[in-house]
């Protein structure tokens, strides 16, 4: 699909933040002031976004997992969205300190829900007691919650796409701590700097978020169906 300015514009993706809380970095990608408003310069929000997209294109061809990330109201229930069309991973609750610095032990944690799940459907649970089922159901409840979205990522993921590096401090900062690619939709109070693919836009409107949501999950998806195309032949 054809990333045009039009779309763009109808979703209010050049509306920055207030001037006076801008950070410098972002002077590149910024078109013009007006009303105290930064407008960010959508020519270069294509081209920062075509080459996001060539870049989670190139994760996903080697078979990897990208791992959205936007727990701030306007944000959460479009990476639910788009990360579940995609068949991929998403934190939209809150960022559990060490989700990828100490992967293993968050892996422990999905397993039990797995194993929960498992019990529920395999009549297990049905044989204990009334307050056995009480525990596991909280537990369950717990874990779901905060792990739920991310119970089909089996290894560290190959990318990570953040809305809002601002709000989502602790992935990014776990991400560089791992070198895993950074993809990022940056407004102009964000530092770009650090993000492998910062892509300039505003990360407060739902619209705008789900117009570069909708852009990159059909990236991803394209990948995935001539991944599958190109194992098909070769069978």
């Amino acid at each position: 699909m054809k990333i045009n300015t039009q779309d763009l514009l109808k979703a209010g993706v050049h509306f920055g933040h207030i001037a006076r809380k801008w950070n410098p970095n972002m002077r590149p990608f910024i078109f013009m002031k007006k009303g105290g408003i930064h407008i960010i310069d959508l020519s270069k929000t294509i081209l920062k976004l075509e080459e996001a997209c060539n870049g989670l294109k190139k994760i996903v061809k080697n078979g990897k997992k990208i791992l959205f990330v936007g727990t701030k109201a306007q944000a959460r229930e479009k990476v639910f969205y788009y990360a579940k069309t995609s068949n991929m991973p998403c934190i939209t609750e809150r960022w559990l300190g060490g989700l990828l610095t100490n992967f293993t032990t968050i892996r422990k944690s999905v397993k039990k829900m797995n194993n929960i799940e498992k019990m529920k459907k395999n009549g297990t649970f049905d044989t204990l007691s009334k307050k056995e089922r009480l525990l596991i159901d909280r537990l369950y409840g717990k874990l779901y919650k905060n792990l739920g979205t991310i119970s089909n990522m089996n290894h560290i993921p190959g990318g990570i796409f953040l809305v809002d590096p601002n709000k989502e401090k602790i992935a990014l900062t776990e991400a560089k701590k791992l070198k895993i690619p950074i993809f990022a939709m940056v407004d102009t109070n964000t530092d770009p700097n650090g993000i492998q693919y910062p892509i300039p836009s505003n990360d407060d409107s739902s619209k705008s978020i789900d117009v570069i949501l909708k852009f990159v999950s059909e990236a991803i998806q394209y990948e995935i169906s001539m991944n599958k195309n190109e194992h098909k032949n070769k069978k």
